[in-house]
């Protein structure tokens, strides 16, 4: 029996959810979701479909909407979009085990229907149709849902085929895949299929699934490695991973990461003041979790001159390099990075922001303003699993600074984040205060 697999999307979900909240229609009513304090450049965070319809494309900033439409500016709220999506995920459990349901996003998820059909009665078209219904029903938000024989053909019913059906639903197999779909263009429409695929393929004359499907192997894998396989089987219709693989997976390297872009460049000073905040709240996850990190990597990134960005994009549009050590530039900003591993696996605020100090002036540059920050402690594990002492460290020094992190996690759990503050938090150009507030770099409207 072949499987059957169900993708449900939730339509424009923030800005559906922000017109729900005022009693109006989500598809008829025009709406952005974005920040306006962060001035006209900011990033829409969802558009409604009926401006998509107008011309105003998914995630573009504020500034890009013409002035001819008039349209709401919702401030987001991250904490009432994560309750709504709980709200939805417990309909789905209303029909399935966790277990065979995979959220892929906060406004998409998978769902393994096979098993429940005799349950229930019905084929897999009206099971889908009967939960997305519910949740239209329940929430008030338009959903779209696909339906396939395997991950990769629902995924792809979902987001070519339901777009354009009036009845929000699209379905498809192996063969109706190729029947319909081996000459859509653009190639992109497809999962997993970018910009930068798109020009390599386009490079061997490739322009379609089909053609893609019918092509000689040997330059696909030349040109894109081990991924050549995922593509030839895209290209087919075929994906080999299952729900079980899904829940079974388990990553060999595990890491915490922590990125802020600013809004107006950063001096060389101020980038270390939100470097030192950003290394203080991964400390306190670790400290949370029971976790210790092997090492820290710092990535920064800088704006592009104009002459600069002249001679790197006239030479090769949309990326190049820059800079002694090898700096990649893309987007219009250009990059650096460095890393330090740790002498033994650790979760010390002492030890961590120590090799900061370190890190930071041998990656940063001190004439260039900082536009971004990335950090990341990299080989995450569980404490106390094998890890060797250092036998140089103050074992009382250390037990009493955890004691003391464990503390300070214990004041913001129960308290909130902004209880129980550091001093350098308190400088104008710190940046924690107001994270502490967000949820994914963005207001939480609460």
């Amino acid at each position: 029996m072949k499987r059957q697999y169900l993708v449900i999307d939730l339509k424009s979900f923030y800005a559906s959810v922000e017109c729900v909240e005022r009693d109006l229609d989500p598809m008829t009513t025009d709406l952005v979701v974005a920040d306006e304090t962060r001035t006209d450049k900011t990033i829409c965070l969802a558009v409604s479909p009926s401006l998509k319809a107008k011309g105003v494309r998914n995630r573009c900033r504020l500034f890009e909407i013409p002035d001819r439409l008039d349209y709401i500016v919702a401030p987001p709220r991250m904490a009432l979009y994560i309750e709504r999506a709980a709200d939805i995920y417990g309909i789905y459990l209303k029909y399935l085990s966790p277990n065979d349901i995979h959220v892929y996003s906060i406004d998409e998820a998978f769902l393994d229907i096979t098993g429940y059909l005799a349950l229930y009665g019905c084929t897999a078209r009206e099971l889908g149709e009967r939960i997305r219904r519910e949740v239209v029903d329940t929430t008030g938000i338009p959903a779209t849902c696909g339906l396939g024989t395997n991950l990769y053909l629902a995924k792809v019913a979902l987001d070519i085929t339901a777009k354009h059906s009036e009845d929000f639903f699209g379905i498809l197999d192996e063969q109706l895949y190729r029947d319909t779909l081996w000459t859509h263009t653009p190639i992109t429409d497809f999962w997993r299929v970018g910009a930068g695929t798109e020009r390599r393929l386009a490079g061997l004359g490739i322009h379609t699934m089909g053609q893609l499907a019918v092509h000689p192997q040997d330059p696909i894998y030349r040109l894109f490695g081990v991924d050549a396989e995922i593509l030839i089987d895209h290209a087919w219709g075929r994906e080999p991973v299952t729900m079980a693989d899904i829940k079974a997976f388990k990553s060999r390297d595990r890491s915490l990461s922590s990125g802020q872009v600013f809004g107006c460049d950063k001096s060389y000073a101020d980038a270390f003041v939100i470097a030192r905040e950003m290394a203080d709240d991964l400390v306190l996850q670790l400290v949370d979790q029971h976790l210790v990190a092997k090492n820290l990597t710092l990535s920064v990134a800088y704006r592009l001159s104009a002459e600069e960005k002249s001679m790197l994009f006239s030479a090769q549009p949309g990326e190049g390099r820059i800079g002694e050590h090898g700096v990649r530039a893309q987007w219009g900003v250009f990059f650096e990075n460095g890393s330090v591993r740790f002498t033994v696996p650790t979760n010390s605020r002492a030890q961590i922001l120590g090799d900061l100090r370190e890190l930071f002036p041998r990656v940063v540059l001190r004439d260039r303003p900082v536009r971004r920050i990335q950090m990341a402690l990299g080989g995450v594990e569980e404490e106390g699993k094998g890890q060797q002492m250092d036998l140089f460290q103050d074992a009382d020094a250390l037990a009493r600074e955890r004691r003391r992190q464990e503390a300070v996690s214990a004041v913001k759990r129960k308290f909130g984040k902004n209880a129980l503050l550091k001093g350098i938090d308190l400088l104008p150009e710190a940046t924690q205060r107001e994270r502490n507030e967000q949820i994914g770099g963005h207001r939480s409207g609460v």
